[in-house]
């Protein structure tokens, strides 16, 4: 039987995330392993390129990708990143244990060239600019901004950098970062600066919802505010933010996944935002949902109004 055609090609290092439940003594994340693992539960055609070090080569994680359909090509690195994440009363704590190394531009099998969309999901900037001259031309590409946001010392806690241009943020169609990693009063204006016009900008912000940014030509833009979905028990918040940009970018590529008619290329924040809702509930990979459980989670929202137009102007999270 002819297979599908691949959908969407996501590129990035997994971390091994420190964690005193999985006899390891880790468990194998990254925002490239939450975005494919989402967008084949959610039925595209998916492709992966992971950098992994020696023990994540051997993962369990990947073969749950392979088993859910994603084809995974390994790029093995002398060094991935390792993190300890500390959840506190005033939020996340990251330590880094290990930097990782760069994720270099490499051949890709031919039939992912054909992608109609590309996910760029750094957990630790190692993915250069170089990659967008390997983006095609009229591929949609989605970035995961926040994975270049991080400032990595071996054996100290992880910090924020300040967004600034590059050549990968003024090429992408869709970019999704969260508000815990631009500075408190970081300004629509300047993060949407960095993209070009037409490109959205998605904005978590946890248990208040978030915001979705549409960028227009000059100082022009449209903003919506989505309201968050609940959640029946959170687990493990990490990769959720992931979890929700695959999801987004599901929808642009195949509005019929969202369950009605709609426009190619209009990003469906209620079915995102449910994705994100379910993805805390599990440990790990394990929270990740599938399409039945994202569009009933979303009926469950059908009586609120979820998605409304906002002045907001500021996104960064408060210092702790």
């Amino acid at each position: 039987m002819t297979r599908r055609a691949i959908e969407v090609v996501h590129i990035g290092s997994a971390s091994r995330d420190l964690t005193s439940d999985d006899p390891r003594g880790w468990r194998l994340g990254g925002g490239v392993t939450y975005a494919a693992l989402t967008t084949a539960r959610l039925g595209l055609r998916t492709a992966a390129l992971i950098g992994v070090d020696d023990a994540g080569a051997a993962a369990a994680e990947l073969d749950l990708l392979r088993t859910a359909g994603v084809d995974v090509v390994v790029d093995r690195l002398a060094e991935a990143p390792v993190f300890d994440n500390q959840e506190t009363s005033a939020g996340r704590v990251q330590i880094c244990h290990a930097v990782g190394h760069p994720v270099a531009v490499r051949d890709l099998p031919s039939a992912w060239r054909e992608a109609k969309a590309w996910s760029l999901v750094p957990v630790a900037g190692e993915i250069h600019d170089e990659w967008a001259g390997a983006v095609p031309a009229d591929t949609y590409l989605t970035l995961g901004w926040q994975g270049f946001l991080r400032v990595l010392v071996r054996g100290e806690r992880v910090v924020r950098r300040d967004p600034r241009p590059s050549a990968l943020v003024g090429r992408a169609d869709l970019v999704g970062v969260s508000h815990h990693d631009v500075a408190a009063g970081t300004s629509l204006a300047t993060l949407a600066g960095f993209l070009h016009p037409g490109a959205r900008l998605l904005v978590t912000e946890g248990n208040l919802g978030g915001l979705m940014i549409r960028v227009g030509e000059g100082d022009g833009r449209e903003v919506l505010r989505y309201l968050p979905t609940a959640t029946d028990g959170e687990a493990d918040p990490t990769g959720a933010g992931d979890t929700f940009l695959a999801a987004l970018l599901a929808s642009v590529l195949r509005p019929a996944i969202v369950g009605r008619p709609r426009s190619r290329r209009s990003p469906d924040l209620r079915f995102a935002a449910a994705a994100g809702s379910l993805a805390v509930e599990g440990p790990g990979l394990a929270g990740v949902p599938d399409r039945a459980a994202v569009l009933l989670r979303r009926a469950r929202e059908r009586i609120r109004r979820a998605v409304v137009p906002s002045e907001e102007s500021q996104v960064g999270a408060v210092d702790p």
